[in-house]
């Protein structure tokens, strides 16, 4: 979840993507998308020995050939902006749900209220002892 929303933050910002062939791109970032397939405009390639480089108007990336991706400090600053504005950090889900509760019986426990984790010599297949009785060895 982080990193496509840290691309989606960076959108229209200046980037560095290297694949992992060794090439590098730098350009500014259009779009994504959740495989992290990537658009850029005014892109300079280079070439993994970094001896040519390219200049081309747009190119498209697809995720899998990424290695990694730099990105200015901003951007990273604007992420954990958002994050604290939303008012989910840690843990955030799980209070709401906890809050909420299924009727009788609690939160999502079903009709009978769990089965819980028995005790030995309980339940069905044991046999109860009875004072008085006594077993056939002796």
């Amino acid at each position: 979840q982080l990193p496509l929303s840290l691309l989606k933050t960076a959108q229209n910002h200046p980037m560095l993507v290297e694949l992992k062939n060794g090439e590098t791109y730098n350009g500014h970032l259009v779009s994504c998308d959740n495989w992290m397939n990537i658009n850029l405009r005014e892109v300079i390639c280079t070439s993994r020995d970094g001896d040519k480089f390219w200049r081309m108007p747009e190119c498209y990336i697809r995720g899998s050939t990424i290695k990694y991706l730099r990105i200015p400090d901003e951007i990273i600053d604007m992420v954990k902006e958002e994050v604290v504005s939303k008012g989910r950090g840690r843990g955030g889900m799980q209070q709401q749900k906890q809050q909420k509760g299924r009727g009788i019986g609690g939160a999502g426990r079903g009709v009978f209220g769990g089965r819980g984790r028995g005790i030995p010599g309980s339940g069905r297949g044991q046999q109860e002892k009875k004072p008085g009785r006594q077993s056939a060895k002796q």
